[in-house]
This record gives C-alpha cells, structure tokens and sequence, in this order.
C-alpha cells in the first residue's frame, strides 16, 4: 500500500479484519479529509467487493464505525467498508452562520455547491463519486467493479440519488431512513436554496429521490436493486423524509424499490445496528 496519498492516522483489529482510519488532501474539496475503511480478512488473499456508507447530518466518519456493529458481518460476507466524512472541514472552510447543525459543516447533502463561498469547497458528490473511489482503488485491495452504496438520512438521500444517476457504477443501494424529498421538506430545501441557489424546482429535481425516480426508464428501474428500511417511530418522518411520496411515486412509475417500515424503531444507530446485517446481505447478493 503506497503512503504518498494517504496517511494512517487508526487502526483496529476488529473480527479478523483491520479498521482503519486515513488523512489525505483531497483536491475537489480544496481540504485535507478523514475517511474510515474496513477490511475484512478475505482482503488479505484478493481484492474485495466494497460498499460506500455515507453518514447523516453531524455525523462524521467514524459515526457508523463505531455504532452499527456492521465489522462483524462485512467480516462475514468479504466486503469492505468505506465511510467518508459528510462535509469538508478545516481552516477556510465556512460553515453555517448560526452554527445549526443542517447545514454547513457535518451537512454536505452529498451535492456539488455552485453558489459561493460554499462552491469552493462543498463538492460532495463529486467527492464520494469521483474523487474517494479513485483513491480506494489505487490505495486498496478491493474489486473497484462490485461496489454498492449505503446510507443513513441525509446520507440515505445521497445514496439513493447517486446510486440512480450513476447506475453503472453500482451494484445495489440501500438506505436507512433517506431523506427521500430534499425538495419537499425543510432540511432538504434549506440545502438547496444555499447551495445550489433559490429556483423553481427544475434545478433541484435531480437532487431528489422521488424526482429521480419519477424520471427512471426501463432499464433503471429492472438493473438497479433498492432496500430501503424506514422507523415508524422516527420522529423525523412526518416533516422531514417524505417515504410515504417515494412509495407513491415508485409504484406509480412501476420502480421496484422494497421499502418496509419497521415498528417502533427511530431515527437512531440503535435502528442502524438492528438491520445493518439484513443490508450487508442485501448487498452481497449483488456484489458477486
């Protein structure tokens, strides 16, 4: 493994497999990054499938590493597991001006800024599209051709909306408790308005779950498989993530998206940790 793009800054031996923990200066953000990778120990033999994580507002990268107890069964299934941090960080990096925690640092939503200064360095989805995978291709022993993307909430938008844009890069996409309408719901337009700038919805429909699907042709809605888990004791539901339009909306278009709402479960890990394993498998099916 080369040390001129990325510098170990962790590592844990967790079911067989290492834990890492990496720095490196990330060209598209104009910043240096964090990124947490599993591998599991079939990486050790040859290269492994990967699934992406992205991780919800506030969250950072090791969010997911440390709460879902999800090492166990990518250890299981031989894939490795990359988490990037939600947002650009760093000294010139700005942030909300109120410090609230949707938006800003800890809240990229996983899309390219256009309005400044969050343009500079908010370019997210070219991050974790373009530019990481590059770098865990070169730097790691994974299968850069069976890759698969999850996420949770607004990690959970950006996994379904770059899964769909990009279906001949991935395998299969998951999410826990997705923003699924960004466009229709006060984080989501909040993000937008900022980032991208105040329009009438054309402009922001290709950020949005339920628009991207609206818009899916044949191909995509038979190639690319969906699992989606949502709680129905989220208390975020009501205002914020819009499933119930996203369930309308994939059975109006003939989209073949599984989404089940699991009783008494919330927002938290706690709900992450429950079903983490069902979407490692999920995933596995696909990335063989």
């Amino acid at each position: 493994m080369s040390d001129s793009l990325v510098e170990e800054i962790g590592s844990n031996l967790s079911f067989g497999g290492q834990q890492l923990r990496y720095r490196h200066h990330s060209n598209i953000l104009n910043c240096d990054m964090t990124f947490s990778i599993y591998l599991p120990p079939q990486a050790k033999q040859a290269p492994v499938p990967v699934l992406y994580w992205l991780s919800g507002l506030t969250c950072s990268d090791e969010n997911f590493v440390t709460k879902a107890g999800a090492q166990q069964h990518a250890a299981e299934y031989g894939i490795a597991i990359v988490c990037p941090d939600t947002s650009p960080r760093g000294e010139g990096v700005p942030d909300d001006e109120e410090s609230a925690y949707d938006f800003g640092l800890g809240a990229g939503f996983y899309i390219n800024a256009t309005e400044q200064p969050w343009a500079t360095h908010y370019q997210m989805y070219d991050y974790v599209v373009e530019e990481l995978p590059a770098l865990i291709n070169a730097e790691f022993p994974v299968d850069g051709s069976k890759v698969a993307i999850s996420g949770h909430s607004m990690g959970g938008h950006g996994a379904l909306t770059v899964a769909l844009k990009n279906p001949e890069r991935y395998c299969s996409v998951s999410a826990f408790s997705p923003i699924c309408s960004p466009i229709n719901c006060p984080w989501g337009q909040k993000a937008l308005s900022k980032y991208i700038g105040d329009e009438s919805q054309g402009h922001w429909n290709s950020q949005d779950t339920v628009e991207l699907v609206k818009a899916a042709d044949d191909q995509l809605k038979q190639s690319m498989p969906v699992l989606i888990d949502q709680g129905d004791a989220d208390n975020f539901l009501a205002e914020q993530l819009n499933t119930q339009l996203l369930i309308d909306t994939a059975e109006q278009v003939g989209f073949p998206i599984q989404i089940r709402f699991q009783s008494g479960y919330d927002h938290s890990y706690f709900f992450i940790a429950s079903l983490i394993g069902e979407h490692i498998r999920f995933h596995s099916n696909y990335l063989r």
